[in-house]
């Protein structure tokens, strides 16, 4: 279950990355977070008053959302700048190395075949993202800095949401949204002061509200699955989310891929496969 539950996040974090991308190139990145960030506080909210669990993991929650500022703002202003189909592996590779580390730190013990498995999916991160290989499209060192940055953010939410306790139910998404939105919102509204800002498109504004809400679903489906089983195996799985995001970048934005990424791909379907039947 979880696994199959860490599939689904990463497949969904993927689909919100390319919806937030697709908005940050009409419209500031971090308007993009502040949008998407309450959407999906919105979402949580009404989860909650349905489920009804009693409060609690609302500060590993809260220290989620202050790495999700900074993760999501600088990877969203890599894809204005940069390519999807290098921007996104390229924030993979340190996301899942962040919570892999940490995770065998604190005692996670992987089976051998997971350990393989763990290794394939780095190398194919690596190889989708350009960083091993090569890639059609190349990227300023600007924008593999900020994708490094936003998989920093990233990698410590990761870390943060599962070490938040498995009685605690959504509520640490509620602290991380509620986090994010107001530091978020605060910069935003300090900026607008500052610079001012112009009218953005309707459709931008869309985009930015349906990456937030399927961030949230990945993020509940991400904090199930940490729950069933061990970190480094559930946030490997989930880091393979750009295979989504560069699959929607081919076939909607035409970005073209190397041979190497394309091996990417499908060394990510085996690395899947070894970790979790693992």
């Amino acid at each position: 279950m979880g696994v199959a539950l860490a599939v689904v996040a990463a497949i969904t974090y993927g689909i919100a990355d390319w919806c937030g991308g697709k908005a940050s190139r009409r419209m500031e990145a971090l308007a993009v977070t502040v949008v998407g960030q309450a959407a999906s506080l919105v979402l949580v909210g009404g989860v909650l008053v349905v489920l009804a669990d009693p409060a609690g993991g609302l500060g590993w929650g809260a220290a989620g959302g202050l790495a999700g500022v900074l993760g999501l703002v600088c990877f969203y202003s890599a894809l204005a700048a940069g390519s999807m189909t290098v921007v996104a592996p390229v924030t993979a590779v340190v996301s899942l190395t962040v919570p892999v580390v940490v995770g065998v730190a604190t005692g996670d013990r992987p089976s051998s075949g997971a350990w393989l498995g763990i290794a394939l999916a780095v190398l194919a991160v690596a190889l989708v993202g350009g960083v091993v290989g090569a890639a059609h499209t190349p990227v300023r060192r600007r924008e593999l800095v900020l994708a490094a940055l936003g998989g920093l953010g990233f990698g410590l939410i990761f870390v943060c949401l599962a070490q938040a306790p498995d009685d605690s139910g959504m509520w640490p998404l509620l602290g991380a949204r509620v986090a994010s939105v107001v530091v978020a919102g605060a910069l935003l509204l300090a900026r607008h002061r500052r610079t001012g800002s112009g009218g953005v498109a309707l459709v931008s504004w869309r985009l930015a509200v349906v990456a937030g809400i399927l961030d949230m679903i990945a993020n509940v489906s991400y904090l199930v699955a940490s729950r069933h089983e061990l970190l480094s195996v559930v946030a490997v799985v989930t880091s393979m989310y750009p295979v989504s995001t560069v699959i929607l970048a081919m076939g909607i934005d035409r970005e073209r891929v190397s041979r190497s990424q394309l091996a990417g791909m499908g060394l990510a379907v085996t690395a899947l496969v070894l970790v979790s039947s693992a």
